[in-house]
């Protein structure tokens, strides 16, 4: 074998053990994912999967951050092409919906996001940073779209857009939990009638 598909097979494996690191994560939490399970799932060695990372916590950090593009492209690709403003907010808010009602093969679990926030909100250390610096990404992008609906005259000019990013966050909190624990089957149903008051499509309905 080359040198260059060696690089390539490597890689490729690399990937593999990310993806089945974010599967497993979604349901036994970034702590859950042990050396042997991966192994074990994907026909490595120990040896195998360890050489990739070198440690536990890269492996954690590597995973956050492939979930992080799983969930751009899940979430918010879908709707970028929407004019900015309310209406890709509003697109972005039904990409988040099927995200946590249908990406089941991805994040067999839930929202990974979620699980990894209650795991690490209580310690220090790289994942802990990595986990907020990812949620505050994501809670930025949403309140940039908020400031362009003011803009654009779709909300009132005294909206706070951190008030609605907080609301927001709260709304998709109450969904992965009716969805994953209660098994809700009106939970997409009650998560839209929410969004339809906080953001409503109808500019002459009060929004907050």
């Amino acid at each position: 074998m080359s040198p260059r598909s060696t690089v390539v097979e490597a890689r490729r494996t690399r990937a593999r053990i990310i993806d089945r690191s974010v599967a497993l994560a979604s349901v036994d939490g970034l702590e859950g994912l042990t050396i042997g399970r991966l192994a074990a799932d994907l026909g490595l060695s120990k040896a195998g999967v360890l050489g990739h990372f070198g440690t536990k916590e890269a492996l954690q950090l590597a995973t956050l951050e492939r979930a992080s593009a799983l969930f751009t492209a899940l979430v918010w690709d879908p709707a970028a092409a929407t004019e900015p403003g309310l209406r890709r907010l509003r697109a972005v808010c039904q990409s988040w919906i099927d995200y946590l009602e249908h990406a089941r093969e991805v994040f067999p679990g839930g929202c990974l996001f979620t699980t990894a926030a209650v795991e690490f909100d209580a310690h220090d250390g790289p994942v802990r940073r990595n986990v907020a610096r990812l949620l505050l990404v994501w809670r930025r992008r949403l309140a940039g779209e908020v400031r362009l609906a003011v803009e654009a005259g779709d909300l009132p000019p005294d909206t706070d857009p951190e008030q609605v990013v907080h609301e927001l966050t709260g709304i998709y909190l109450a969904l992965n939990q009716a969805l994953q624990l209660l098994r809700d089957p009106l939970a997409a149903t009650r998560t839209r009638r929410a969004l339809d008051r906080l953001l409503p499509a109808d500019r002459s309905l009060p929004a907050r």
